[in-house]
């Protein structure tokens, strides 16, 4: 056939109407298998593609989700990213992927990518632009759901671990392990994720009668966390246990510990991450971590933005989902002998 295929052409060919091409390739209509099988059949035989920017145009809807995230440098998003997008696409939506620094004045570019492309929903997992972005893309009629982050507005869901509750079980692990003097490093200070699991930690240890020995902040970068670890174990005394928060930063800091002071992981110093990633698990690191959740995490968090699409009288949800605490190799389980 010479020319542009149409749904007509595909129609025609399958012996159907072109309203039952058009509820084939509709996301969520309703066709029997039958007509279904010859649809797609005389497509195939056609060469016929639907035109999806079209149908938007008629049906208002894109089945476009953007997904705006931070650095992929830290394995936690490109895991998360996959999660996502998997989830997505089982329910017949495309995820497009923004990404954004820390920088507020990111925001308006930002924003306005996202309305370009007039994406059906966002999912922001991005630390520093997750306020702004979320409320006026929720202004702007947009259905938001934070991932792996949160704040106090009413207006807004997200779905997080429960990093409270991860950060008062590496204390009580810890103190549990016969330790006395507990370094932290932080993560980004405006991210809640770091908010709560210092909160946490800190909240284990006064409930077993100990307090933070020393703290440093990371900001959530490699290279950061390098330099907070270099400035924990410069002093006369050290921590013996070091909790961070999350495995990015804490392998940047055990390669500091192993290979600038000559210190031994776990008899001189216990380490302990958050997220469980990937590398967590490799013999370069044996890390004991707190695992998130992250493929009931993405679950969660996507059920809640097609549903907010769907019935946008949905009242926000603030879901935080308990992960384990993994112990591996890093940590000593019985109390030994500190260095002094």
């Amino acid at each position: 056939m010479g020319g542009r295929i149409t749904s007509l052409d595909v129609a025609r060919r399958a012996g159907v109407s072109q309203s039952a091409v058009s509820r084939v390739f509709t996301p969520g209509a309703s066709f029997s298998l039958e007509t279904a099988r010859k649809v797609r059949q005389a497509a195939q035989d056609l060469g016929y593609r639907p035109n999806v920017l079209a149908r938007s145009l008629i049906t208002g809807r894109s089945h476009i989700i953007g997904l705006l995230v931070g650095h992929f440098e830290n394995f936690f998003y490109p895991v998360a990213v996959e999660k996502l997008s998997s989830r997505l696409q089982a329910a017949g939506y495309h995820a497009l992927v923004f990404m954004a620094e820390h920088n507020p004045d990111n925001v308006d570019d930002v924003l306005q990518s996202i309305l370009d492309y007039q994406v059906d929903g966002v999912v922001v997992a991005a630390a520093s632009l997750s306020s702004d972005v979320a409320l006026r893309c929720t202004a702007a009629g947009i259905p938001v759901v934070l991932f792996n982050r949160d704040q106090e507005h009413e207006n807004v869901s997200s779905v997080t671990s429960d990093n409270f509750g991860g950060g008062r079980r590496v204390a009580q692990f810890l103190l549990s392990c016969g330790h006395e003097r507990f370094g932290y490093i932080a993560g980004w200070e405006e991210a809640s994720t770091q908010r709560d699991r210092e909160a946490g930690f800190c909240a284990g240890l006064a409930e077993g009668g100990a307090e933070l020995f020393a703290r440093e902040l990371g900001g959530y970068r490699f290279g950061l966390a390098q330099e907070a670890a270099r400035r924990l174990f410069s002093g006369s005394e050290i921590p013996d246990a070091l909790f961070v928060a999350n495995d990015h930063m804490a392998f940047a800091a055990m390669d500091v510990i192993r290979h600038e002071f000559g210190l031994r992981i776990p008899e001189d110093v216990s380490v302990v991450g958050y997220d469980d990633v990937p590398p967590a698990s490799w013999a370069a690191y044996n890390l004991t971590t707190v695992r998130q959740r992250t493929n009931l995490m993405a679950e969660e968090c996507i059920g809640m933005l097609l549903g907010k699409i769907e019935r946008k009288e949905l009242a926000p949800r603030r879901l935080a989902i308990k992960g384990p605490l993994v112990t591996r190799g890093s940590t000593r389980i019985r109390t030994g002998e500190a260095r002094q």
